[in-house]
């Protein structure tokens, strides 16, 4: 078996596809928990002036678009998510940057955390409810952040950093 040095290590798609890995267990175990102590009883807890802990069944898509458009939408949805997150995986096994490798293990590992709920439950289980200053967020949970700052890492990398490049 060859050895990898370190500075090619981060070449090894394999070591980000773990962190995706990572990602969705965090998620899951998040979520289990919710389930548990959330919507089993149907409560809330309030955590903090600025952040609850809600059962919210996201049914559609980002902020509960599209949750009301029918028994087969999330089935749809389900389908969609699977084809592109194997397309990402596709790009993060060819991508050279670690920069664009960790950015897309971070949009992997969340959109595989919420398949699984769709899967499982026929929806994605939500349960982060952050507000303030007058200001409410839709719920979500831990694969959406992981998404979140997979998309913010991209831009980082497509815009600002190209920009100083040229």
């Amino acid at each position: 078996m060859k050895k990898v040095s370190k500075s090619n290590r981060y070449r090894l798609p394999v070591n980000f596809l773990f962190l995706s890995a990572l990602i969705v267990a965090a998620d899951q175990l998040s979520k289990h928990w919710a389930f548990e102590a959330l919507f089993l009883p149907n409560t809330s807890f309030k955590v903090s002036s600025f952040l609850n802990l809600v059962p919210v069944w996201n049914r559609g898509v980002s902020f509960g678009i599209l949750s009301q458009s029918g028994d087969m939408m999330p089935m749809i949805i389900t389908i969609i998510t699977a084809l592109i997150t194997i397309c990402l995986i596709i790009w993060l096994i060819k991508a050279q940057k670690l920069i664009t490798k960790v950015s897309l293990s971070f949009i992997i590992g969340g959109a595989v955390g919420n398949i699984i709920d769709r899967v499982e439950y026929g929806a994605v289980i939500d349960f982060l409810d952050f507000h303030a200053f007058g200001l409410h967020w839709p719920a979500f949970n831990i694969a959406d952040s992981a998404i979140t700052v997979g998309v913010g890492i991209f831009f980082y990398e497509n815009f600002v950093l190209r920009r100083h490049e040229t």
